[in-house]
């Protein structure tokens, strides 16, 4: 099939046969899965506040509550925890919004006071939630931030820096022209990955 003939029935609703080789010119060459990421979690609670946010971010207008939706829906391993110091750092200037954290708010014995806080994640360390509780702060749940804040108004939503020791190892080929990717060596030293000849 030409062309031209695929056009026509691009144009006219007709889908384009499947059984030609080539490059699908009409999708920009390789098609790639755009399918949302749904959770595999057996975690009764998270099910339900997917379910919950789902339903808020299809009934509301609300960029905020698409967002929440998109990383309730995250793997463990990308929602990235934040300390406290971290939190105090962003909320600064936005003392009187409710800090939104879709992950874990963790303890930070580095910073010695903790401004009045209102934060909402999924989770708290023993001495996060004591810490917090003790500067007069509050801490929420999502299910208690959709009552109070049902589209997300006068909220700060905050995410964890994106950092692992293994995405340093990803990307170019170590060696490689201005590549900056770490390689799996054993050790650094005169024996290790070493090349042949003069020295």
């Amino acid at each position: 099939m030409c062309i031209r003939d695929r056009y026509q029935r691009r144009v006219h609703g007709e889908s384009p046969q499947k059984n030609f080789m080539g490059i699908d010119l009409y999708r920009a060459g390789r098609i790639r899965n755009r399918r949302f990421r749904q959770t595999k979690t057996t975690d009764v609670y998270l099910r339900l506040l997917i379910r919950l946010y789902e339903f808020l971010s299809r009934r509301t207008n609300s960029r905020f509550n698409q967002a929440v939706y998109k990383r309730l829906n995250q793997t463990r391993t990308t929602r990235y925890p934040v300390s406290l110091s971290r939190l105090s750092k962003h909320m600064r200037n936005n003392n009187d919004k409710i800090a939104v954290v879709v992950g874990s708010i963790l303890n930070d014995e580095r910073n010695l006071e903790i401004p009045k806080l209102s934060v909402c994640a999924l989770r708290f360390s023993e001495r996060a939630r004591e810490r917090i509780l003790a500067a007069g702060g509050q801490c929420l749940t999502f299910d208690q931030l959709a009552l109070r804040a049902p589209t997300g108004t006068n909220t700060f939503l905050i995410r964890g820096a994106r950092s692992r020791e293994a995405l340093k190892h990803f990307g170019k080929a170590p060696g490689a022209k201005h590549s900056h990717t770490k390689p799996y060596v054993r050790s650094v030293g005169r024996k290790f990955e070493r090349g042949r000849g003069r020295r």
